[in-house]
């Protein structure tokens, strides 16, 4: 079994405030290593279940936040951006199963520093009428090859919002969030124990009967809500884009991954506007 692990800081254990996101200062700099220790905990249960490839995606801000010299050995790790899959660079027609560590809630959630892809430029996001977060749509466009998502840990928000998408997933709880900078978090070695267990079932599992896909079939009618209307002129400059209001923007798109790649440059665009 081939597996793409993919790894974003927010849901990390002890991850409270924008700063421990932000490369720079030394609560960053603890945090990229409780990611990357996270991350070697999902390795360590996935290859003792079974699997036999693993391929780490960093999947935050610059992509370029986990630390390869204290992977584990047996993993190849995608770093770097641009990328034309953001969150699921590395997966491909030979990858079996997807792993979420450290993931967060949507945008405009009560979940730990909560948001949808750009924190500064997006509001929310739907896929025909389904509004998504950072899972739900990189767990569609996985879901587009054929790839389940058969994994996922975060806070106690990011677990209810995400299990009606993937109902046959393990999920590790890694935090409670009491607001968007608050909530109580496990210990580290703790969330990196639980991590190890939990994808070591999940593994388990799928190995004995593959669960199915999340897939969006067909064209996509994407909606996006934008945080200001400036964002919605910029945005607009983009000639399949069409307005519907101050702050929200439509397009169609014929695959997932279309849509993700038009998501992902509206978000490099927004700098303009920094």
């Amino acid at each position: 079994m081939k597996c793409l692990i993919s790894v974003d800081i927010e849901g990390i254990a002890g991850v409270f405030h924008p700063e421990q996101t932000r490369a720079g200062n030394g609560e960053y700099e603890r945090a990229r290593r409780q990611m990357t220790a996270e991350a070697n905990a999902a390795i360590r249960g996935a290859l003792a279940a079974g699997a036999t490839q693993i391929v780490v995606n960093d999947s935050h801000g610059g992509f370029r936040n986990l630390l390869p010299d204290l992977l584990h050995s047996q993993a190849r790790t995608v770093l770097g951006k641009p990328r034309t899959l953001g969150m699921m660079g590395g997966i491909d027609a030979d990858t079996d199963a997807v792993m979420l560590v450290g993931y967060h809630a949507r945008s405009q959630t009560q979940g730990i520093l909560a948001h949808t892809i750009n924190s500064f430029a997006f509001s929310r996001v739907w896929f025909n009428d389904k509004e998504l977060g950072e899972a739900g749509i990189y767990g569609a466009l996985a879901g587009e090859l054929g790839v389940p998502v058969i994994f996922g840990s975060g806070d106690d928000v990011f677990v209810t919002e995400t299990q009606p998408l993937f109902p046959q997933a393990t999920f590790a709880e890694i935090k409670r969030a009491h607001g968007s900078n608050s909530g109580d978090s496990l210990s580290q070695q703790a969330a990196c124990d639980l991590i190890e267990q939990t994808a070591h079932q999940a593994v388990a599992r799928a190995l004995v009967a593959r669960p199915p896909a999340f897939q969006i079939d067909g064209s996509l009618q994407c909606r996006l809500q934008v945080q200001t209307p400036a964002l919605t002129d910029l945005f607009c400059q983009l000639p399949i884009v069409e307005r519907i209001d101050a702050v929200t923007l439509q397009w169609t798109a014929p695959s997932v991954a279309y849509a993700v790649r038009v998501l992902n440059c509206l978000s490099a665009m927004s700098f303009m506007l920094r």
